[in-house]
């Protein structure tokens, strides 16, 4: 059976992906949890990922590391990860590399936190430039394909992709025009969103630099972490 390797559920976008994508296509994986420690994770993570980051997919001996390239394993033995129509699909893996190398400014001003609630206190223009594209970039592959999803009327790797956003829009109260908007909230009903979100606000742990950093950047309105 696959095994993946992820960390916190709270913060971690990265293991979010292909959590979600294995989640969504029905395929038998263990799940297994690294919680964050304080400083460098980088000597306990190389324990089970070549280097030292999240998420790690194991196939038996074969280790995939880095999420895009989970994604492409995944793809050589399930077709549905990618669209089979191939307009879809070309935009499909240009949505996925773009969000995989791109959005510095939301990475680094909206951190993932399911948990909180935050009202940034000084939006940048480099901030309000990723998001005005990816509003950009979800309207056109709704419109183009149809919905109900990005690239069409199944689920892939594109929206897997995009999930962590869909978490940074109900923490930060990102501003998205009315078909993405409608995106999110299809996408956040989901019952697999809606599994990660309940298990990342139930977790015990914290991770303090983390935190430190979404408070530094905003007022934090709200925290709903019961753990």
């Amino acid at each position: 059976m696959l095994e993946l390797h992820i960390a916190n559920k709270n913060y971690s976008s990265w293991s979010l992906r292909p959590w979600l994508l294995l989640t969504e296509l029905g395929l038998p994986f263990r799940e297994q949890m690294h919680p964050f420690a304080p400083g460098s994770n980088w000597a306990a993570f190389r324990a089970f990922s070549p280097n030292g980051k999240v998420p790690c997919l194991h196939d038996d001996d074969t280790r995939v590391w880095d999420s895009l390239a989970i994604v492409e394993y995944l793809a050589e033995r399930h077709p549905a990860v990618w669209p089979s129509d191939p307009v879809a699909r070309t935009w499909a893996r240009c949505a996925t590399a773009e969000m995989h190398a791109g959005f510095p400014a939301l990475r680094q001003q909206c951190s993932m936190s399911c948990g909180l609630r935050v009202r940034l206190h000084q939006p940048s223009p480099a901030l309000a430039a990723d998001i005005a594209r990816i509003d950009e970039l979800w309207s056109e592959g709704l419109r183009r394909f149809g919905g109900p999803f990005l690239a069409g009327e199944r689920f892939g790797a594109v929206d897997a992709f995009y999930a962590p956003v869909v978490f940074r829009a109900q923490t930060y109260g990102l501003a998205l025009g009315e078909a993405s908007a409608a995106y999110a909230q299809r996408m956040l009903a989901r019952p697999s969103m809606q599994r990660w979100y309940a298990e990342a606000l139930a977790e015990p742990w914290r991770d303090q630099g983390h935190d430190d950093e979404i408070a530094a950047l905003g007022q934090i309105s709200a925290d709903l972490r019961t753990g």
